[in-house]
């Protein structure tokens, strides 16, 4: 019997679904094949990936990305060493509650300040102070010295009277895995584990085991693994660590406990997998754990077409999720 010809792969990065709101057919209409973005720089090579971020950073400033927006304060701090964004929405109240960010960029892009939207919209929607982290970035640090920095942050948080219950943490892509991460180092070196945990479409294995990889691979309009990601990977972390729960936490042990969990994510993401993997992995070890799809989205769908109605409901539910679960 003749064997059957294989279905060709999807790769019309610009399909609209026409399940999503209005808002976000411009955006599919105009997506760029991922094929033709820049490439990322070898791991060791430090004046191109220097040079890259000046660039990318001005980039984004330029385009606004700098802007808060309006009801929030934005004070420029260190805690333990590492500098913040302190984002203190309108009529705050002082007090020891507090939600750490840790902004997306592949571990190698983007800082606190050009991320500080995602920051701003989560402290105006649940009136919590948020502590943008502005981490190091890979190469110029690898995943133990960054994980440390986000724990740093927390420590120096309770230094100033908080308790755990008043601290939560969320972040998106590779920092939604890098707020599970790092709580999960927390709690192995007994530190304990904060109120809450928020992750969204986080990059929880960073290798690209998972089938959307390959499913997905041709809607994808972010990046693609072997171009843009798995350069990135390189950089946060030697290959023989990459499967570490600190770096990848899809692999960690919730058996020992770990906090309630909110994980966000879109249904045309290459990150799908990761998704439900991590879901899986936190469900069966009896972790309080939410899995938040959205249909039809893409990568961080929160922080790109920001008024649309999939991106006002998830940073709401982001909103309550922490509020509900924070100590007063």
């Amino acid at each position: 019997m003749e064997t059957p010809p294989r279905l060709a792969a999807i790769s019309d990065y610009s399909m609209v679904p026409e399940t999503v709101s209005p808002d976000w057919e411009v955006y599919f209409e105009t997506l760029p094949d991922p094929a033709h973005l820049p490439l990322l720089p070898a791991p060791g090579d430090l004046e191109s990936w220097r040079e890259r971020n000046r660039l990318a950073e001005a980039d984004r400033l330029r385009a606004g990305y700098g802007d808060p927006g309006p009801g929030v304060e934005v004070v420029e701090a260190e805690i333990g060493g590492v500098p913040v964004l302190d984002v203190r929405p309108k009529d705050w109240v002082k007090d020891r509650r507090a939600l750490l960010y840790t902004h997306g960029g592949g571990y190698v892009a983007f800082t606190a300040r050009s991320t500080i939207g995602n920051a701003a919209r989560v402290a105006r929607a649940s009136g919590l102070r948020v502590v943008s982290v502005d981490y190091t970035l890979a190469p110029f640090a690898r995943w133990q010295e960054i994980t440390d920095q986000v724990i740093t942050v927390f420590q120096g948080l309770m230094e100033t009277g908080a308790s755990l219950d008043q601290l939560a943490i969320y972040g998106d892509s590779a920092g939604g895995s890098l707020a599970a991460g790092s709580v999960l180092k927390m709690r192995d070196l007994g530190i304990g584990i904060p109120a809450a945990v928020v992750m969204w479409s986080p990059w929880s294995d960073i290798t690209d085991r998972g089938d959307t990889y390959r499913t997905l691979r041709g809607v994808e309009g972010s990046y693609l693994y072997d171009l843009h990601l798995k350069p990135a990977a390189d950089a946060y972390a030697d290959l023989a660590d990459q499967q570490s729960p600190y770096v990848s936490p899809v692999h960690g042990d919730y058996s020992k406990g770990f906090p309630p969990t909110l994980i966000q994510g879109g249904t045309r993401e290459i990150f799908l997998s990761n998704f439900v993997r991590q879901y899986q992995a936190m469900d069966v070890a009896g972790v309080e754990v939410k899995l938040d799809l959205y249909e039809g989205m893409p990568h961080g769908f929160q922080n790109k077409v920001t008024e649309s109605p999939e991106a006002r409901l998830a940073v709401q539910k982001t909103a309550e999720f922490v509020s509900s679960r924070i100590g007063g």
